[in-house]
């Protein structure tokens, strides 16, 4: 299949839905050889069949992002079966919200083992297969919330502005090292994805049991709409190919001028 990552293998986590499930399809569409790796089993495969129902190349693998053996075993298959490794799309991540004072240790540990360990630990084993094809592109996830602050999101900032200066440091030594190895980050606004039902009780409004995405995004994106995972696919796409060759060490901000 023709397109702009045609002949690249792509390894996105948590592929199975939202987010990374968009991404999936965007490259799987374009192309790309695609992995989705995740924790929902039943999700993943669904995803996986549904991209290769509709003409793309996509197989899951279930992955405990914050599991260093797990990434072993991902690296692994994906160089068994696939000879090598082009694109990581380090998009594993929860959010935890809550008032900085009540958050457990567990829960900040448990947010920084996915939003952060999971991408340094993405970076650390997919770089040596990147390097034996002659390079590669890592996106990492980030957030807007990576790039300011917000009340009651403060643990979730700490993982995400770490995500930002992570990806800057390895692109960095990326570049220097000449391993031809591009790393950047994305940095969503409000999107509408899975992720909303998720997010703390302790977060929510009094009486509220869920968080209103289109009532959010109203009232305080500029454009007053809330994002589509396929808006940050795109941005993912772009980074993916080879149209971003000359960019490494630097934000994508797709938000809607929330961050203006």
């Amino acid at each position: 299949m023709a397109g702009r990552v045609a002949g690249k293998v792509a390894l996105i986590t948590g592929g199975a839905s939202g987010i990374g499930r968009g991404c999936a399809a965007r490259l799987a569409g374009e192309g790309a050889t695609v992995i989705i790796s995740d924790i929902q089993d039943e999700l993943g495969n669904e995803t996986a069949e549904a991209i290769t129902a509709a003409g793309g190349t996509c197989t899951y693998l279930h992955h405990d992002v914050t599991s260093e053996d797990a990434w072993v075993e991902v690296i692994r298959s994906i160089e068994q079966h696939n000879g090598g490794l082009h694109v990581l799309v380090n998009n594993a991540g929860i959010g935890i919200a809550g008032s900085i004072v009540e958050m457990t240790l567990a829960d900040w540990q448990r947010q920084q083992a996915i939003n952060l360990d999971g991408v340094f630990l993405g970076i650390k084993h997919a770089i040596p297969l990147m390097r034996a094809v002659g390079g590669g592109s890592i996106i990492n996830m980030s957030s807007v919330a990576g790039l300011k602050g917000n009340a009651r999101l403060a643990a979730y900032n700490a993982t995400k502005g770490g995500v930002r200066l992570l990806t800057k440091g390895v692109a960095l030594e990326c570049a220097q090292e000449r391993w031809n190895i591009r790393v950047n980050s994305v940095h969503p606004g409000v999107i509408d994805t899975p992720i909303w039902t998720k997010v703390a009780p302790s977060a929510l409004e009094p009486g509220a049991n869920a968080v209103d995405v289109a009532e959010m995004a109203a009232a305080g994106v500029p454009t007053g709409v809330a994002g589509q995972p396929v808006d940050i696919a795109n941005a993912v796409l772009f980074l993916a190919s080879d149209d971003a060759s000359y960019i490494t060490g630097t934000e994508l901000v797709v938000d809607g001028g929330l961050s203006a």
